[in-house]
């Protein structure tokens, strides 16, 4: 069976991550699936593993920081031919360190104005808006405010 195409999707959770104006982009690794494609740093919640939990772990492997989970943002769903996708954007803070490419190809901090120049996965498209709108509650986090 096709992973999450059956009775279950693909649980992931992603990070809505702020510093000076621009929030973080990560690039997927060639070979990965939608490889190429920026997206919020994140990933796949494995059985049992509280979504929370899975973010923070996921940050610290692929990008090297730590973030403290703060709120849910967005929820959304995407059927893609080899997997249905739950995803869960949550609003964190960088704690610390830098970001590093331990499993991803890049990073950029972008201002909302301008994430539609990054080609994102489909279900990212209703956090951008809401992004690009200004609706988003925890705006000063990571600028030292």
């Amino acid at each position: 069976m096709v992973e999450g195409a059956g009775r279950h999707p693909v649980i992931v959770a992603a990070a809505v991550l702020w510093r000076d104006g621009g929030v973080l982009l990560t690039r997927r690794m060639e070979g990965a699936h939608l490889a190429g494609y920026w997206e919020f740093p994140g990933g796949k919640v494995e059985p049992g593993e509280d979504p929370e939990e899975a973010l923070v772990r996921e940050c610290r492997e692929e990008c090297g920081i730590e973030v403290r989970v703060r709120d849910i943002l967005d929820v959304g769903f995407h059927r893609y031919e080899m997997k249905h996708v739950l995803l869960l954007f949550y609003e964190c803070e960088l704690l610390s360190g830098e970001v590093q490419h331990l499993g991803v190809a890049d990073h950029a901090w972008c201002p909302p104005e301008g994430l539609l120049d990054y080609r994102l996965p489909p279900p990212d498209a209703r956090v951008v808006q809401k992004l690009r709108e200004g609706r988003r509650s925890l705006d000063s986090l990571g600028d030292g405010s």
